[in-house]
C-alpha cells in the first residue's frame, strides 16, 4: 500500500516553473528518499503535501484521503519536521511535547508515556535544560520528537541533516532509521551519502520532474559501468594516461568513468602497451553522487 502518491503536480510562481508534472509514491514502511539539487522543488512539494501550498495542478493523496489546499484533513496522518524547526524557548522538551499532545487532542496519560518513550529515543530523556540553550543537533532531534508524537502513519523531514555536524548527522540518522519501524518517511535531502545509508526507495528531482525512481541499488544499476581510478607511479604519467585512456587527470590519478567491464579490459591493455608504471588501479563501486551528476548535466 502506498501511503503518499503524488500524480502530475505543477507549480509555478510567476513565470518560474518549480514542479513541472512531479510524480512519484512511497510505500508503507519504507524511508523514501526525494533528492534534488537547492532550489530544485523539494520544499515546494512538502507544502503542497501539508496543504499549506496551492498546487496549480495535480493530485496528492495521503493514506488514500485527497489533499486540499487549506485543508488539515490528510495531516492527521502526517508528522511533519521543517529544515529549521521552531520551539518555545522557555519550555523544557518534556513541557514542549506535552504542549503538542494536547493540541492534537491526545490524553493526558498517553501524552506522558509517548512523550518519554520519544525522548529516549531521540536521546532527550535525561535532559532538564531550556530549549533555548539546545544546540542544533538538539532542536533537530527534539523535532523528530514532536513530528511523532501523535503515530503518524507519514513522517516528512525537509532536509533535517543540512545544517549538523557530521556526529549530528549520524545521529539525526539513525533515529529516522529507528523511526521507520512505526511510520513511513520521506527524507528530503541534498546529501546523497545519507539517503544510501537509511533510504530504501530514492527519487531524483529535476527541471520539475521525476528524473529516476527506484530503489537505491536500482538507480546505481542504470549506470551501464563503474569507475575506475588509476594512479601513476611517476606523477608526470599522468597526463599522459588520462589521454590515452580517455579519462580526467585529477591529482595524480586518472578517473575513467562509467567503465564497463570490456573498458577495464582495454585500459589494461593500454596501459602494458605503453609501459606506464602504475601504482595502484581501483574499479569503484557506481554511487549516487555519480548518478546524480549524470541526471543533472554535471
Amino acid at each position: 500500500m502506498n501511503v503518499l502518491e503524488i500524480k502530475d503536480l505543477h507549480k509555478s510562481f510567476g513565470s518560474k516553473t518549480v514542479l513541472d508534472g512531479l510524480t512519484f509514491s512511497v510505500s508503507e514502511g519504507s524511508v523514501f528518499g526525494f533528492i534534488g539539487r537547492n532550489g530544485a522543488g523539494k520544499t515546494t512539494t512538502m507544502k503542497i503535501i501539508l496543504g499549506l501550498l496551492q498546487a496549480d495542478s495535480g493530485e496528492v493523496t495521503v493514506c488514500g484521503e485527497k489533499v486540499t489546499y487549506g485543508s488539515t484533513a490528510a495531516n492527521r496522518f502526517i508528522g511533519y519536521l521543517p529544515d529549521v524547526p521552531e520551539f518555545y524557548g522557555y519550555m523544557t522538551a518534556r513541557e514542549y511535547l506535552k504542549l503538542c499532545g494536547e493540541v492534537t487532542g491526545m490524553k493526558q496519560s498517553e501524552i506522558k508515556s509517548r512523550s518519554a518513550e520519544l525522548l529516549e529515543l531521540v536521546g532527550l530523556a535525561g535532559e532538564k535544560h531550556r530549549i533555548k540553550g539546545y544546540s542544533r543537533g538538539m532542536k533537530q532531534r527534539l523535532g523528530i520528537a514532536q513530528a511523532l508524537i501523535n503515530k503518524p502513519r507519514l513522517l516528512i523531514c525537509d532536509e533535517p541533516t543540512s545544517a549538523l555536524d557530521p556526529v549530528g548527522r549520524k545521529e539525526i540518522l539513525e533515529i529516522i532509521r529507528s523511526a521507520k519501524g512505526e511510520t513511513s518517511v520521506i527524507f528530503s535531502t541534498h546529501i546523497l551519502s545519507d539517503v544510501e545509508k537509511i533510504c530504501d526507495d530514492t527519487a531524483i528531482l529535476e527541471k520539475g520532474r521525476t528524473a529516476l525512481c527506484g530503489t537505491v541499488s536500482e538507480l546505481k544499476a542504470k549506470r551501464s559501468g563503474s569507475d575506475v581510478q588509476i594512479v601513476p607511479a611517476n606523477a608526470g604519467d599522468t597526463e599522459k594516461a588520462a589521454k590515452l585512456l580517455g579519462g580526467e587527470a585529477q591529482s595524480g590519478t586518472v578517473i575513467v568513468r562509467n567503465a564497463s567491464q570490456e573498458k577495464m579490459l582495454s585500459i589494461l591493455k593500454i596501459i602494458s602497451e605503453n609501459r606506464i608504471a602504475v601504482q595502484k588501479i581501483e574499479h569503484t563501486e557506481p554511487d549516487l553522487e555519480q548518478l546524480f551528476m549524470e541526471v543533472i548535466g554535471k
